[in-house]
């Protein structure tokens, strides 16, 4: 697909404004869409938008295809007569540059809970609309619902920790479940209604303002979720649903030991027998959400780095070949033109850039790796063609303010030369250099236009903890940003 010269900032909603504790899909969302619109800048890019288990990460979601219920705005839902005013009545004390997972989680889902009380004494025009949802989504909504209630009654546990008649789905088990407790199944219903009500009502907004969405689809699933327990096919599980093999990576720029995600593996020969319809699906549902979607770990449709369960790291893997062209084929052949943007990062082989280049897809580019290894790297601007994605740095960089403040000398050193740059606004550098690219997307994290430094990271590769917390406040967009922003735009013709 052919993409047109823009710019975007990285921003994951959790990370918005707030009283909640945690951002959400109402009103600072939409506030956050009328600065782009202002700023001339067309394209917001977000993380994964499915409901995280692990870790709180998005890359570990408990679907492919359901929405995080803790982005629904309370504010909406009180507008729209789904709250009481008294619901939020003794607001916790949340902290609002950081969140607190474990403080917001219970409040929200406490609220929820009260919300899904409200609307089942609601109009009637409430009930026909989320029929109507539950109706059009029942494909996928229905086991996920099961999944999520069955998941609360066993006090949160992994689906494999389960009584042996529901993790291995049980027909008249799961019938008598769904009979006895109808309403933490249609409960969780409900919140995927609200969320998606909420997210499309958003989208039309960005749409009205003329932003584009880009979304992400990690690659593998995670083990705990509704598409492992659904579909143990697709995926290398033993008896008892447990993986024998998982995904990761090896050693890397992020990691002497390698990432050991814990993802099973898909059995690509099953999806292809089926022609691939588990992905139909799961893509046709994402781009129901958004408008371009980044393909995450790109290089695993052309090899994937295969772990043995139980390893502690993951250095003791091996390559094993993915689906490649005739995955890519199928999907080009559902959807035409791919609005999608490969991520082809980290140890890449030639196969990997030819996979990516016969479907005339964009790769991606990074600014902080671009000045380690001289004029030759890669990532340097003046190496860029037009059909690629330039960024200052992703959500599993540090920002671009606390990458420099830690390399070496002679890194720096060539940075300073390169931008042409004391090092005192380096963020802005970084900007201006992916900016004036000829790269047709220019994107950074909003952390980089705030010029902000480790404190502000969002992920560290590798590490299950502490991760996606970070928040921004509503006066830190204040009127310099927004010029700067603004001017940046209109001068490497990038302005909306």
């Amino acid at each position: 697909m052919e993409f047109t010269r823009s710019s975007g900032v990285l921003l994951h909603p959790t990370s918005l404004p707030g009283p909640y504790g945690i951002g959400d899909l109402g009103p600072q969302a939409r506030h956050w869409i009328d600065f782009l619109s202002e700023t001339g800048t067309g394209l917001w890019q977000i993380l994964p938008l499915g409901p995280t288990g692990y870790g709180d990460s998005p890359y570990q979601c408990f679907s492919a295809i359901a929405g995080n219920p803790y982005l629904i705005s309370p504010d909406d839902l009180l507008r729209e007569g789904l709250l009481h005013s008294n619901d939020l009545t003794n607001l916790p004390n949340f902290n609002v540059e950081r969140i607190n997972y474990g403080e917001v989680i219970s409040w929200k889902m406490d609220l929820l809970h009260r919300s899904y009380e409200q609307f089942r004494h609601s109009e009637k025009k409430w009930h026909k609309e989320a029929e109507l949802f539950y109706k059009e989504q029942e494909e996928w909504l229905d086991d996920f619902a099961m999944f999520m209630a069955l998941k609360e009654f066993h006090g949160g546990k992994p689906w494999t920790d389960w009584e042996v008649k529901f993790r291995d789905r049980d027909p008249g088990a799961l019938d008598l479940f769904k009979e006895e407790r109808s309403h933490a199944v249609q409960r969780q219903k409900y919140y995927q209604f609200l969320f998606y009500k909420q997210w499309n009502k958003l989208r039309n907004y960005a749409h009205e303002k003329e932003i584009k969405i880009i979304g992400d689809i990690p690659i593998f699933i995670a083990h705990d979720s509704a598409d492992a327990w659904t579909q143990r096919d697709l995926l290398y599980l033993d008896p008892d649903g447990q993986p024998t093999v998982v995904a990761g990576v090896p050693p890397d720029y992020f990691s002497d030991t390698g990432q050991l995600w814990g993802n099973p593996l898909y059995r690509w020969e099953v999806h292809a027998r089926d022609d691939y319809q588990w992905w139909i699906k799961r893509l046709k549902a994402v781009f129901s959400l958004v408008d371009i979607v980044r393909l995450d770990h790109f290089r695993g449709f052309v090899n994937y780095w295969e772990i043995p369960s139980g390893e502690e790291t993951a250095i003791n893997g091996r390559w094993v070949d993915g689906p490649g062209a005739e995955f890519m084929t199928r999907i080009q052949d559902e959807f035409g033109g791919l609005p999608i943007i490969a991520e082809d990062l980290g140890e890449i082989s030639p196969e990997v850039y030819k996979l990516r280049d016969q479907f005339n897809l964009p790769g991606m580019k990074i600014m902080v790796f671009a000045f380690d290894s001289g004029e030759t790297n890669e990532f340097l601007p003046h190496h860029y063609g037009e059909n690629c994605v330039v960024y200052t740095g992703t959500h599993d960089n540090d920002t671009a303010v606390g990458w420099f403040n830690r390399i070496g000398k002679g890194e720096k050193t060539f940075a300073q030369r390169y931008l042409k740059s004391s090092g005192e606004d380096i963020a802005w550098d970084l900007i201006n250099a992916a900016w004036s690219s000829k790269a047709v997307f220019a994107i950074a994290p909003l952390q980089d236009l705030l010029s902000l430094d480790n404190r502000a990271r969002m992920n560290y590769p590798g590490n299950a903890k502490g991760n996606w917390g970070w928040r921004y406040t509503e006066s830190e967009l204040g009127s310099d940003i927004r010029e700067k922003l603004t001017e940046v735009n209109y001068l490497y013709g990038r302005a909306k």
